[in-house]
């Protein structure tokens, strides 16, 4: 009897587990690197290209929705459910156009790239229209969902379910794009007192910020509730506050969905800043309003790193390899004062600031200062490191960190984005645990203000 019911247990378990399983193999032509990436809400799989470009792997998925394809490259969104094959065919140097999809829903992802197609032609185009005036920008956007509801309604799609939430995702598409039009028009024209019409379409207020299975579903909807929350903020206050989004947790507080929440949380846990003066009632709040233990970790990691950055604080210290030979420590550069510039190969804001940094080093050459650029990338990128450092002939000192983003220093300062700038004193504390970066005229203010 016992055997038996083991045996019973074991058809269960392999019955039930597979229909979570998503399997997906293809080709990608031109790779330029040996893995490609699927990632998700809380989810994140790296799959290993063979030589030949070809690639297969099987993963288990919480749940049916919209994930990311990465190659290095470039990135599509796609349609997985749990239990279902697909085949991705595309060639890296031409991946838009040439992407295509065969097995389970390879209609439904086909269908997703053909309206990306549409509506997101590059940020040329995407400056273009945002730049247009209000009634073209109407005319534009009306013209763009008109297109997609055609090609909508001439797929030939293989999946119910897929239609009912992609009937609601069109809404949020045009939805969001009235939502977003001010704010990207500003940013595009550079027209500070710009803003929208009284008739200027709204979004819809009867809009569920609180719908898990269109979370999942579509990245329009949580763009969308994310800037409707924003403006519901904003909107209740006469100033723009310096930490916003630490009012919305009376909001969020009301959402039923563990996923949602988490989202909204994410938004909230960037206010979570040494600068900002109620971190610590913020953190208190946040810990009751999440059950997730990596959560909970994250926070109390974040506000015990926060409690250790406060101006005269002592810097956590490195010991790094040196562009031009052997290791460098903090602990060696006592005397000076200290700015760093943490950077990857691969980050294109850190790079736009080089021709910054590399005026205010030659400025302050004579200076009591030295410039230290602290690269994070992984150990195999350490080749194309050196080359952008010799290529664009950069000044300063240059460092690898020993773990990448898991180096003791980078994670003492909580980095989670670059690049960041730090400013540490002759005797090893901290001026600035987030200095103003090279290209902001508040750095050179900040020096004159410390003598250097």
């Amino acid at each position: 009897m016992k055997v038996s019911f083991i045996f019973i247990l074991a058809l269960i378990t392999t019955a039930v587990f597979p229909n979570d399983i998503v399997t997906i193999t293809g080709t990608i032509s031109n790779a330029t690197d040996k893995e490609l990436y699927i990632m998700g809400d809380s989810f994140e799989k790296v799959i290993n290209v063979n030589g030949d470009g070809s690639f297969s792997d099987s993963m288990e998925i919480k749940y049916n929705g919209s994930y990311s394809f990465y190659t290095r490259n470039n990135f599509t969104h796609i349609y997985l459910e749990k239990g279902t094959r697909l085949v991705i065919t595309a060639d890296d140097k031409n991946f838009g156009t040439s992407i295509s999809f065969q097995g389970d829903n390879a209609v439904e992802n086909m269908y997703w790239q053909q309206k990306k197609n549409i509506f997101h032609k590059g940020e040329e185009a995407s400056k273009v229209l945002f730049s247009l005036g209000e009634a073209d920008y109407l005319k534009s956007i009306s013209e763009l969902k008109n297109n997609v509801v055609h090609l909508f309604e001439t797929t030939p799609f293989t999946n119910a379910r897929f239609i009912e939430y992609e009937k609601r995702n069109i809404n949020y598409l045009e939805q969001l794009h009235y939502i977003i039009y001010q704010k990207l028009h500003i940013f595009h024209t550079k027209e500070e007192g710009f803003r929208t019409s009284d008739s200027f379409p709204q979004p819809d207020p009867s809009i569920d910020l609180d719908n898990e299975t269109d979370y999942y579903f579509s990245d329009e909807y949580k763009y969308l509730i994310y800037n409707i929350l924003y403006k519901k903020i904003l909107q209740s206050t006469e100033k723009k506050p310096a930490y916003t989004f630490a009012l919305s947790l009376p909001e969020i507080k009301k959402i039923k969905s563990n996923a949602i929440r988490a989202f909204f949380i994410e938004y909230v846990t960037e206010e979570l800043h040494y600068e900002n003066p109620d971190a610590e009632v913020l953190y208190n709040e946040l810990m009751l309003l999440t059950s997730d233990a990596a959560k909970k970790e994250e926070l109390t990691s974040k506000i015990n790193a926060i409690r250790s950055l406060k101006k005269g604080s002592v810097s956590s210290g490195f010991t790094y390899m040196n562009f031009k030979g052997g290791e460098t420590s903090l602990e060696g550069l006592r005397g000076k004062y200290v700015y760093i510039d943490i950077w990857a190969t691969w980050c294109e804001p850190c790079i736009q600031e080089f021709p910054s940094l590399k005026k205010i080093e030659e400025q302050y050459k004579k200076s009591n200062i030295v410039f230290v650029s602290i690269s994070v990338d992984d150990k195999g990128s350490i080749e194309q490191w050196r080359k952008i450092i010799a290529n664009k002939k950069l000044d300063g000192m240059h460092l690898f960190a020993d773990n990448g983003w898991d180096s003791k220093f980078i994670k003492a300062y909580a980095v989670k984005s670059i690049p960041r700038f730090i400013l540490i004193d002759p005797n090893g504390n901290i001026v600035s645990a987030d200095a103003p970066r090279p290209s902001d005229p508040k750095l050179i203010e900040k020096f004159k203000e410390l003598g250097i």
